[in-house]
């Protein structure tokens, strides 16, 4: 994917160097100056328990310094590229239907992250939050992708951001919030296909990025939207849960099968037209 030499997004939070309130090793600041106290009033020294703490453990709750490797940075700059890639896709695009796009915010975190809507632990993967509007990521993903799940290369890397970033246009366009209610009526199994039916659509959405990106800036090389196809693929329910479990329970699917999300995905990219992403529509058999 060509990328180097674009603006990047300023609307990315970094927060890698941050671990949070908690400290690494698992005990909380509180329960470490508990400790401390245990220790004087027992007359021994209370600092020794502050110098028998890794070095990264004995910051405050403003966040404990943890490092960065130059791969991490490049990744950083990649990521906030992409981002602005779709600020400007979409801004276009919301132009042209009487709207205005909002930019979101996306967050690198490491390890784990508080957002508005939860605590999660990087192995959630990447999320969108509609409460705050933010697209969280632990760079750690892309290693996932590589290591154990076959999905290779930088435009696999980009297909993920631009899908999370679907959501915020679904979010920006009601269509999450209408999903949340008709949810929160259904059963699990008619939950369990209108999460999947939303997820599709943000599939789509991100071909649809794709296709202006390109038109745009010419992004694409040599095997990236097979990079893209076949992350799409990795990620599918069927294909996850054959991994996981050695079957597959397609009532339980909430993201949709590995050929579904490679067709979605791929039909965004050939259109680049909105309007053909209605997923809500369609017989669920037919998706």
């Amino acid at each position: 994917m060509r990328w180097r030499g674009r603006r990047g997004s300023e609307n990315v939070e970094d927060r890698r160097s941050s671990r949070g309130p908690a400290m690494a090793g698992g005990g909380s600041i509180l329960g470490i100056l508990f400790i401390m106290l245990l220790v004087w009033l027992l007359g021994g020294d209370p600092l020794a328990i502050l110098r028998g703490l890794p070095q990264q453990q004995a910051g405050g709750g403003g966040g404990m310094p943890a490092q960065i490797n130059p791969e991490d940075d490049q990744r950083a700059q990649f990521v906030s590229v992409v981002l602005a890639d779709t600020e400007d896709v979409w801004g276009e695009q919301f132009q042209q239907i009487g709207k205005r796009y909002q930019d979101p915010t996306l967050v690198l975190f490491r390890d784990a992250v508080q957002s508005a809507c939860g605590f999660q632990q990087a192995a959630t993967g990447p999320f969108y939050c509609p409460l705050d509007q933010k697209v969280y990521i632990d760079l750690s993903f892309f290693d996932e992708m590589e290591n154990n799940l076959g999905a290779e290369g930088d435009f696999a890397q980009a297909y993920v951001i631009a899908h999370e970033v679907g959501h915020h246009v679904q979010n920006l366009l009601g269509i999450s919030e209408v999903v949340h209610r008709q949810r929160t009526r259904a059963g699990k199994e008619e939950a369990n296909e209108l999460s999947v039916r939303q997820e599709l659509q943000a599939d789509f959405l991100a071909g649809v990025w794709a296709h202006h990106a390109q038109q745009n800036w010419n992004i694409l090389e040599e095997g990236d939207i097979e990079e893209a196809l076949n992350a799409a693929t990795a990620i599918g329910d069927d294909r996850l849960q054959m991994e996981s479990r050695g079957y597959v329970v397609p009532e339980s699917f909430t993201h949709g099968s590995s050929k579904q999300r490679a067709r979605w995905f791929y039909k965004g990219l050939k259109t680049g037209d909105m309007d053909q992403g209605d997923t809500f529509s369609i017989p669920y058999d037919q998706l």
